[in-house]
C-alpha cells in the first residue's frame, strides 16, 4: 500500500513536469539564466530606529521578552530561550546575577492544562572595550531552557518566574515529526543576513505569510556592527569608521532584533549559523560571544564541542549547520566532528543531507568571489563522498542557484547550492559578477580577512583554465538576481523537494523561481556509514 502511494505521488509530479510546469534537476543542466537589475529592488535598506515601536522595551521589571524558540538534535526536546531584565550600556555598568530570576517553562499540549514544568539555565554576556570613550554593554539576564516533548505535537507554554509573578503570555508551538523516510515537516523558510532594516520587516512579512514550520537563519543577524558604541550607524563600518581602534559593535541592536522577532520566532524554531558579522571582536580577543549567548545551539546534543557547528534531524531531514569562521581543515575539530557526524547519518531514517554555512563556495558575485576558497578544498570532498543533497549560504547580498557541481564542475551527483544573502541588511546588494568585462577581482583581494589563509588560484582546466575568473556566467550557474526575499523548501517524499524563491517586490506566496530537487539515490549512492 505504502508503494502505491508513493508510485501515485510520482506519477501526480511527473504529470506536473511533463505539462510544461516546474522544471525538476532532472531536466538540467540548465543553461545559465541572470535577470536583469531592477534598480528599485534596494528599496528600504534603513535599519529600524530605537523609536520604532517593534523594536521598544514593552515589558516591566523581570517579565521576559525576546522569547524564541529552537530545536534540539532530535524530535523529542526543544529549546525555549528569553530575556529578563534591562541590558546597561555606558561606562560604569554593573552585570546582573542570573541567580536572581529562575528560568522556568510551563507547558502542556494544546487544549490541556500546562501541567509540565521544565527548568533551564541563565547567563549574563558582556561586550567590553579596553579603550578610553568606547561605551561597555552588558545584557539583561538571558535564560535557556530544554523541554521534552513528543514528535508532530502542538503544545503551549508560558516561561519566566511564577515566584516573581513575571511570566509571560501564552505562546504555541508545533513540535517537528518523528525521524523517517516519510515524515517531514511542511515548509522551512531559508534567509540570510536579515539585519533590522525596513527591506527585512518586508521580508519577515513575506515569510510569515508562507506558515512555515521551521527558520534556517544562515548567518549574520542582527548586524549590530554596523555601529559605534555610542549608537552611530553606517552601511559600510569600514569607510565610515576607518579610525576606530576596534571594530565596535552597538548591542542594543541585538535586543531590538529579539524583540521584533519575538512574535514570529516564539512559535516557529529558528535555527542560526554564525556570519562575520557575528565576529564582534571585544576585549582579550572574544568573539562570537552574543551569538553563542543569546541562542540555544544542540551542539552537545549532537557531539559538537563549539555553537559555532552542529547538526540536528527534522523528520527525515539531517541538517549540518558549519562553521565559516572556525577552523575547516582537516586536522581540526570542526572537520573531524563533521567526519564522525556524516558517517552517523542513516539515509534510511533521514534520507535527505542538508549542509549550510555563511560564505557561498558557488557564487558568480564580484563581492566575495572565491573567498571561502580553502574551506572547500578543505571540505567538499567529504560532503561529495557522503551525499549531500543541498547546501544553502548567505554571505553574498544575491540570489543565486546552481546546478548540480562538484570541483566547479557539473556533476548529476553533487549538491545544488543556493545563496540567499539578501534578508533585508543595510548594508549595498551584490550587483556586479566576477565574470563581466573589467569585474574579475585581484587574487590578493579574495582570502578572507578572519580566517586568513590563500586557496584561490586560477582554474587549471575547463571553460576558464588560466584564468582567475570566467569570461561569461559560469555553467555551474543556473539563475541568479539582485533582490531582497526568502526560501521556501517543502520536501514532498524521500526523493523531491519543492524550492521557491519568493522576492519581497512580489505579491505574497508568488515565486521568483521554483524547482523540484530530485535524489537518485541508486545512480548516486552516498557513502555507508
Amino acid at each position: 500500500m505504502g508503494w502505491l502511494i508513493i508510485f501515485c505521488v510520482l506519477f501526480s509530479l511527473s504529470s506536473v513536469f511533463a505539462d510544461g510546469g516546474i522544471p525538476t534537476t532532472l531536466d538540467g543542466p540548465f543553461k545559465p539564466v541572470t535577470v536583469p537589475l531592477d534598480k528599485s529592488f534596494r528599496g528600504n535598506a534603513v535599519d529600524l530606529p530605537d523609536t520604532d515601536p517593534l523594536v521598544q522595551r514593552i515589558v516591566k521589571g523581570f517579565q521576559p521578552e525576546q522569547i524564541s524558540l529552537s530545536l534540539s538534535s532530535s524530535h523529542d526536546s526543544v529549546w525555549i530561550s528569553w530575556i529578563t531584565g534591562e541590558f546597561q550600556i555606558g561606562d560604569n555598568i554593573e552585570p546582573l546575577d542570573p541567580e536572581t530570576v529562575a528560568s522556568i517553562v510551563q507547558y502542556g499540549r494544546f487544549g490541556r492544562k500546562m501541567s509540565h514544568q521544565a527548568t533551564g539555565y541563565s547567563l549574563v554576556y558582556s561586550q567590553l572595550y579596553p579603550f578610553e570613550g568606547l561605551q561597555n554593554y552588558t545584557s539583561g539576564i538571558i535564560h535557556h531552557v530544554r523541554l521534552t516533548v513528543k514528535p508532530n505535537t502542538l503544545y503551549q507554554y508560558q516561561c519566566g518566574d511564577p515566584s516573581w509573578s513575571a511570566m509571560s503570555d501564552i505562546h504555541y508551538f508545533r513540535t517537528m515529526p518523528a525521524s523517517g523516510p516519510k515524515s517531514y515537516p511542511s515548509r522551512i523558510a531559508v534567509v540570510g543576513d536579515l539585519g533590522l532594516t525596513y527591506n527585512t520587516t518586508s521580508t519577515v512579512n513575506h515569510m510569515t505569510s508562507n506558515h512555515p514550520d521551521l527558520i534556517l537563519l544562515v548567518g549574520d543577524v542582527s548586524y549590530a556592527n554596523l555601529y559605534l558604541t555610542n549608537g552611530t550607524g553606517a552601511d559600510c563600518y569600514s569607510c565610515s569608521f576607518s579610525n576606530t581602534p576596534i571594530h565596535e559593535t552597538y548591542q542594543p541592536r541585538w535586543d531590538y532584533w529579539g524583540r521584533y522577532m519575538q512574535p514570529l520566532i516564539s512559535s516557529v524554531p529558528i535555527m542560526v549559523i554564525e556570519g562575520n558579522h557575528e565576529i564582534e571582536k571585544q576585549a582579550e580577543n572574544r568573539t562570537f560571544v552574543a551569538y553563542s549567548s543569546r541562542f540555544a545551539f544542540p551542539s552537545e546534543e549532537s557531539g559538537s564541542s563549539s555553537t559555532l557547528y552542529y547538526s540536528f534531524n527534522a523528520g527525515g531531514i539531517h541538517f549540518i549547520m558549519l562553521g565559516s569562521y572556525i577552523s575547516y581543515y582537516k586536522s581540526g575539530d570542526q572537520y573531524k566532528w563533521l567526519e564522525r557526524d556524516l558517517a552517523s547519518v542513516d539515509r534510511e531514517v533521514t534520507p535527505w543531507l542538508v549542509a549550510t554555512w555563511h560564505s557561498p563556495w558557488y557564487s558568480t558575485y564580484k563581492a566575495h568571489y572565491r573567498e571561502a576558497e580553502c574551506m572547500r578544498v578543505e571540505m567538499e570532498d567529504l560532503l561529495y563522498k557522503y551525499g549531500v543533497d543541498i547546501v544553502f549560504n548567505g554571505h553574498v547580498h544575491a540570489y543565486e542557484r546552481s546546478n548540480r557541481v562538484y570541483n566547479y564542475t557539473l556533476d548529476p551527483c553533487g549538491p545544488v547550492h543556493i545563496t540567499v544573502g539578501d534578508g533585508g541588511n543595510r548594508e549595498k546588494m551584490a550587483i556586479t559578477h566576477a565574470d563581466e568585462p573589467g569585474e574579475c577581482p585581484e587574487p590578493s583581494t579574495t582570502p578572507d580577512d578572519f580566517m586568513g589563509g590563500f586557496c584561490a588560484f586560477n582554474f587549471t582546466s575547463g571553460p576558464a583554465a588560466g584564468n582567475f575568473c570566467w569570461d561569461r556566467q559560469p555553467d555551474y550557474s543556473a539563475f541568479r538576481e539582485t533582490s531582497f526575499g526568502h526560501g521556501i523548501l517543502e520536501m514532498k517524499n524521500e526523493t523531491h523537494a519543492l524550492w521557491t524563491w519568493h522576492r519581497n517586490q512580489d505579491f505574497y506566496g508568488s515565486a521568483g523561481d521554483e524547482i523540484y530537487i530530485v535524489r537518485q539515490p541508486q545512480k548516486c549512492p552516498p557513502a555507508s556509514p
